[in-house]
């Protein structure tokens, strides 16, 4: 299964913002309903696959397999993720609370996290190396923060738990468009399978 650990560092985590700005009432929560999205939905399906949101010390887990009603507009998603976080209190130590089919929240940051996801480790970055000159790893965890750099907690915490640290071009770009760079590598096994 590919999953996507992302670390939101503007996002609100207080579910009373506003879904008419989620750029600025929401800490730039659009940014990462649009990572949710590019991780989840082909043309005319969704994907078998999970984004984990991180926002400060709580996980909002979206789980393709699983999920009912979901849309791929920023604003729909939006709405998952307040609901969520409005259900913190439903939460408790390690228990997700489960907000719809295919959504929960864990009280958990990015450490605990991480413990609880297996898969080979990979920290999406643009001083990695180059995606194309590697194998796409087994079972893929990727690691990427949305339009901010990775606080210095979270580099150490990275460079101590990634297996792989890569980048998804020349330049950087959006963690939307990072996540749809990395599942074209992955559906072409390493751009050289297009029959697929």
């Amino acid at each position: 299964m590919r999953q996507f650990v992302i670390c939101a560092h503007e996002a609100t985590a207080d579910s009373e913002f506003s879904l008419d700005d989620l750029p600025g009432e929401g800490g730039r929560m659009d940014l990462l309903c649009r990572a949710v999205g590019a991780a989840l939905f082909t043309s005319h399906g969704i994907r078998d696959a999970r984004v984990h949101l991180v926002i400060e010390d709580l996980t909002v887990q979206f789980d393709g397999a699983t999920a009912r009603n979901l849309n791929p507009d920023a604003r729909s998603t939006a709405a998952r993720v307040r609901d969520a976080l409005d259900s913190r209190a439903d939460a408790i130590g390690h228990q997700p609370a489960t907000v719809s089919p295919g959504v929960k929240l864990y009280r958990t940051g990015l450490a605990t996290t991480l413990d609880r996801l297996d898969g080979t480790l990979v920290q999406l970055h643009e001083d990695g190396t180059p995606l194309a000159t590697v194998d796409p790893p087994a079972n893929p965890v990727f690691v990427l923060s949305d339009h901010r750099d990775f606080t210095d907690e979270e580099a150490t915490l990275l460079a101590d738990r990634a297996d792989q640290r890569l980048r998804v071009g020349p330049r950087a770009i959006h963690a939307d468009h990072a996540v749809a760079v990395t599942h074209n590598w992955l559906d072409t096994d390493g751009y050289t399978d297009y029959e697929g």
